[in-house]
């Protein structure tokens, strides 16, 4: 299916830098804690670039913005070889993140355009492919990277994006549908009212001075801080007021179940990304592994994530995944604590391993949660909200790993992630284990009465800008609270 092609990119550039931050420090001669902005240059641009994208493909349709965003990324793999340097890497890692984010909610959008044609809800296992598809090639990054570093040097990292960019090119432009068959329900409205683009402005400034301001906590730069918030409140009165809000406030406040999805979602990913890039570094600096060995020991990640994403695709429940990906980062924390350079293999292979069990099952299960709760007019920008979630989330990994490690890391800098590590994942199953909508929707889907009667208890009620409904929320799945109207 071609909207699974353009998803697999980003995540893939993610992880696939883990295992190059080691050699780019030691060619570049850079401290550990500058090459960690490899990583948050990229879900910097990210965090920005998602819901601005969604709300393009919202507007002007899907295929358009993701095939602009594949030129960009095709672009991004040549930089590092015209800008040689530090500089050049981190402008080749913004340009990445601004590219590959036009994908994952041109999918969503796309599915759900393709739903309201047929007027039919789209099957759970499309939307599970989805999320097995940034999966697995979020978990094969590391060994694809380690073998590519091995073998050409890490500036392979960066030009296998091009002809990776071509193929979703060519595969888009052939088999994508058309733009002009999407529904047009914003069409009378002018382009600027749709689009919103000061609440975007105001969006880009508060996620951006957050995540500096994350980025490098010694530095105390508290002023950011400051005008993160301040940036916020403008935020929220400007979208409280907006026709077509970019971030729409009123959703997120009577639509309890999108702000909980997006909380999970960041304390998975906080998890994981802490897990993927300081395990890493750590296997290389401190174990002694090659980059190429480092990756291979996360490969059974990509299996696990692989198969346990293909066996709750396959299903409705929402509830039981989610407490099994809360409850599995607990294990993976406290065995985190026993490496130590002598570690045996088995063990270094396990660890990593079961934090590809978080990611896919709350990968897939809050995708469903998200795509049932919202309107089928900003879906585009949810999904793209929900990936900032997850960046921010790895923004947070990438600050917290810097001022772990500092110059370089240690066994003992590694367990004070461990106990960092514990302590969230603690957070996240009591965040999981009361939510008391998620085990109605659990329930719901055990008696089948939502789609034998349409009174099913449900999530929250999504809340459609202007009010009424389209004919895609019509055919989107719903779980909300109270009974279906």
């Amino acid at each position: 299916m071609p909207v699974l092609v353009g998803p697999l990119l980003n995540p893939i550039n993610t992880t696939m830098v883990s295992v190059a931050l080691a050699p780019i420090s030691r060619d570049l001669g850079i401290a550990a804690s500058q090459a960690i902005w490899l990583v948050a240059a990229l879900y910097l641009a990210s965090a920005i670039a998602q819901p601005t994208m969604g709300k393009l493909a919202d507007r002007f349709g899907p295929k358009k913005v993701f095939l602009a965003g594949l030129v960009v990324v095709g672009i991004a793999g040549i930089v590092p070889e015209v800008l040689t340097g530090f500089g050049g890497a981190v402008t080749a890692r913004v340009l990445i993140g601004i590219g590959t984010s036009s994908a994952y909610p041109a999918a969503l959008t796309t599915l759900r355009q393709h739903s309201a044609r047929i007027g039919k809800p789209t099957p759970p296992l499309v939307l599970g492919a989805l999320s097995i598809t940034s999966l697995v090639s979020a978990a094969a990054g590391p060994p694809l990277g380690g073998a590519l570093i091995a073998a050409f040097g890490w500036h392979a990292i960066f030009l296998v994006n091009v002809p990776l960019a071509v193929f979703g090119i060519v595969v888009a432009a052939l088999w994508l549908p058309s733009d002009r068959l999407r529904p047009r329900d914003d069409e009378d409205l002018p382009v600027l009212t749709a689009l919103d683009p000061f609440g975007m402005v105001l969006m880009t400034g508060t996620v951006g001075a957050l995540l500096v301001f994350l980025l490098d906590l010694s530095a105390g730069l508290w002023w950011l801080l400051g005008v993160a918030v301040a940036l916020l409140v403008a935020l929220v009165l400007w979208e409280l007021r907006a026709v077509r809000p970019f971030v729409d406030v009123r959703m997120l406040v009577h639509n309890g179940a999108l702000a909980r999805t997006y909380a999970r979602l960041f304390l998975t990913y906080l998890l994981a990304y802490t897990m993927t890039y300081g395990f890493s570094q750590w296997v290389q600096d401190v174990a002694g592994y090659p980059s190429d060995v480092a990756g291979y020991l996360q490969l059974p990640a990509a299996v696990v994530a692989g198969v346990a994403s293909f066996l709750v695709a396959r299903k409705t429940a929402v509830r039981a995944p989610l407490v099994v990906a809360a409850v599995v980062p607990v294990v993976g924390s406290v065995l985190l604590l026993l490496l130590h350079t002598a570690s045996p293999v088995v063990l270094l292979v396990l660890v990593p391993a079961l934090f590809g069990v978080p990611q896919a099952l709350a990968s897939v299960s809050n995708q469903a949660a998200l795509y049932r709760v919202v309107p089928a007019s900003s879906i585009g920008t949810a999904a793209g909200l929900s990936r900032t979630s997850i960046y921010i989330g790895a923004i947070a990994a990438s600050s917290l790993i810097g001022g772990v490690f500092g110059q370089a890391p240690t066994t003992p800098d590694l367990h004070v992630l461990a106990w960092v590590m514990l302590g969230i994942a603690v957070l996240l199953v009591l965040l999981t284990l009361s939510d008391r909508r998620l085990a109605q929707a659990d329930q719901t889907d055990q008696t089948g009465k939502a789609d034998q009667t349409g009174k099913a208890d449900q999530l929250d009620t999504p809340v459609r800008p202007g009010g009424g409904s389209s004919r895609a929320d019509r055919a989107a799945p719903r779980l909300q609270d109270g009974p279906a109207r």
